[in-house]
């Protein structure tokens, strides 16, 4: 696990989407809210999705950039998007070790059975590049209110 904080330099990446590809060094300039989740198509993830996609128009008027990153496939988070309506862009890790970099591959507990996951966190990182919060083992309800109050305050 890492041990970024904030004032550190976020760790570039450099995704394949459903649409393109989505880059810390191309959105420069840009505040960027980085969220990674475990699964598209689970219940609280969905939700995360749904909800960030819903305030997408403030975020872009506050001047930052939705990035939802996990370990799914292009193919899978392209589905995931037009199931849902979502309008985030959703990069795939599944051949990439940004989520280790961020930290967000944690060792997690499900049932008695330790395996290893992504923990649900967002990552708010500034026009150059450097992290201004952190949120870790996120709960969905209100948080891309949350996040979205703090992208304002920057």
């Amino acid at each position: 696990m890492t041990d970024l904080t904030i004032g550190d330099p976020a760790p570039d990446f450099d995704l394949p989407t459903d649409t393109g590809r989505v880059s810390l060094a191309g959105l420069k300039g840009k505040t960027v809210v980085l969220f990674f989740y475990p699964k598209d198509d689970t219940t609280g993830c969905t939700a995360e999705n749904i909800a960030f996609s819903g305030l997408k128009a403030a975020f872009e008027a506050a001047g930052a950039v939705l990035v939802g990153v996990s370990k799914d496939t292009v193919a899978k988070h392209g589905k995931f998007r037009a199931k849902h309506g979502l309008t985030v862009e959703l990069g795939s890790a599944a051949e990439d070790d940004v989520i280790e970099r961020y930290g967000a591959w944690i060792e997690k507990t499900l049932y008695g059975r330790q395996y290893m996951g992504i923990d649900r966190s967002t990552w708010l990182i500034d026009g150059q590049g450097v992290i201004r919060r952190v949120w870790r083992k996120v709960k969905v309800k209100g948080h891309a209110e949350a996040v979205l109050e703090a992208v304002r305050e920057l």
